[in-house]
């Protein structure tokens, strides 16, 4: 059986992208060879639209000149996963291993988990907060940095709660902490 993880790069006060948008913090080489080793063992990663159109750069990625080796090695783990994508704006999906879906259906992802022999992701705080409302999410990993941004989209959707088991928890040079979380299940 699977685990549903859901892991994002997070402000300090919680937020996934700042009120303008993004983030200043870059991924340096060390935290982004975790993120890879973190993912590399993930079988399918679910999206909505927007965080696919921002994921599928990694399909041509590896292809880029300047491309460091850790962008060709997260590139490399990006595309032997299978991807769903559910939109209902989506008109197609450009990626390999790729298909869309126009509902999420809490008892279809919950099929995948049982049926996975490898693990799944929920990728982009609106499509995790229905995984989340469903109790669907095995593991948290939130990869905080070091600033507070004061708005924007928050990791967690409102009028959830979850106990939650730490895990493991990592600092990286970058002033990066990441936290991994269990669900307690009753």
């Amino acid at each position: 059986m699977g685990r549903l993880i859901y892991s994002m790069i997070t402000s300090l006060d919680g937020y996934v992208s700042g009120p303008d948008g993004g983030f200043d913090w870059a991924l340096d080489e060390e935290l982004h060879d975790f993120i890879n080793r973190q993912f590399a063992d993930v079988g399918t990663y679910l999206y909505g639209r927007r965080m696919y159109e921002t994921m599928v750069y990694w399909e041509t990625a590896h292809l880029e000149p300047d491309q460091p080796q850790v962008g060709i090695d997260y590139a490399r783990v990006w595309q032997a996963a299978d991807k769903v994508v559910f939109s209902t704006t989506l008109a197609e999906v450009s990626s390999e291993r790729t298909r869309l879906e126009r509902s999420f259906d809490p008892e279809v992802v919950e099929r995948w988990k049982a049926e996975s022999d490898s693990d799944l992701t929920v990728d982009g705080p609106t499509l995790a907060g229905e995984a989340i409302r469903a109790g669907l999410v095995d593991e948290f990993g939130m990869f905080i940095g070091p600033g507070i941004v004061g708005g924007g989209r928050p990791f967690f959707p409102e009028g959830v709660h979850v106990d939650l088991e730490l895990l493991e928890d990592r600092r990286f040079g970058s002033g990066v902490m990441f936290l991994r979380y269990a669900t307690k299940r009753p």
